[in-house]
């Protein structure tokens, strides 16, 4: 029997688009993909389920119109500046959870947009699959948040198996990730990362890390995470989680801030991520 593994790949913060996609489209994550398939092989790769987490329209649409509405027709200056603080400082802080409060609902439409795609994956990939999650930017946050609430039963998820619930996820690749930045409001002894969510894995078969945090030094939004609290730091220490700096992006990109979107077409996150799913292949059904 053939080893499968499947692939949830979620963008961050900025501009993606106001519509919703189909949950099978492959759009933001494209060259990525191609990349990938290109590297580790047709025969190889048609055992990859790839999927991705769209979320962008949820709040796009209402960042235009204010864009549109209240700054460019008044005739505001620095539009394009004005626009990528919309698109993205303004995501960052729409998303949260707040206790409650019905009426913030952000926080609970993204989560659901990681779930349907995580029950599309399920579905063509299998119950047993080992999952690899690989995250940009804000993503990596989203996902941390989501794994935690699915450790914790919050919410539970009716009908849900051990793959929805992350039992079953091997790898956890994040680039350009920004989840220090969430941190300050608590103490640092307080601020717990995420244990290895991949518990239906057997212990000899996990991967050591499991989780690969890759940052360009000269992304300003992309950040290490072992020094955010002394629980990050000792799962560094234990090999789990592993800070790496990569040059990313293009001629034009990987000397200067523009490097937080140049991840997706790096060679040296590819060949990061590539190790991953090659060892999650290994793995087998669960």
């Amino acid at each position: 029997m053939t080893n499968r593994v499947a692939v949830a790949v979620i963008h961050g913060m900025g501009s993606q688009g106001n519509d919703r996609q189909d949950v099978d489209t492959i759009s933001f994550s494209s060259g990525l993909y191609k990349a990938m398939k290109k590297r580790m092989g047709n025969q190889t790769f048609q055992n990859i389920a790839w999927r991705e987490i769209f979320w962008a329209d949820i709040l796009q649409d209402r960042q235009d119109r204010f864009v549109n509405q209240s700054l460019k027709s008044k005739g505001a200056r620095w539009m394009k500046t004005r626009r990528f603080v919309m698109h993205n400082l303004a995501d960052a802080a729409s998303y949260r959870r707040t206790p409650g409060d019905e009426k913030d609902e952000i926080y609970h439409l993204i989560h659901a947009r990681v779930h349907a795609t995580m029950a599309r994956l399920e579905q063509i990939a299998g119950k047993g699959t080992p999952l690899v999650v690989l995250a940009h930017s804000l993503g990596g946050h989203i996902m941390s948040n989501y794994i935690y609430d699915m450790q914790k039963g919050f919410p539970e998820i009716a009908g849900s198996g051990k793959f929805q619930k992350m039992q079953t996820m091997a790898g956890f690749v994040t680039f350009g990730c920004n989840i220090p930045v969430f941190s300050f409001s608590y103490q640092p002894k307080d601020i717990h990362p995420i244990t290895f969510p991949g518990t239906a894995i057997a212990k000899n078969k996990r991967l050591k890390p499991w989780w690969v945090n890759l940052n360009d030094k000269d992304d300003a939004l992309g950040m290490p995470l072992a020094g955010t609290s002394p629980g990050y730091k000792a799962l560094a220490k234990d090999g789990q989680l592993q800070d790496r700096w990569v040059d990313s992006g293009k001629l034009w990109q990987f000397w200067n801030p523009a490097s937080h979107n140049g991840y997706w077409e790096d060679r040296d996150v590819h060949k990061r991520i590539e190790r991953v799913l090659d060892k999650a292949l290994k793995i087998g059904k669960v």
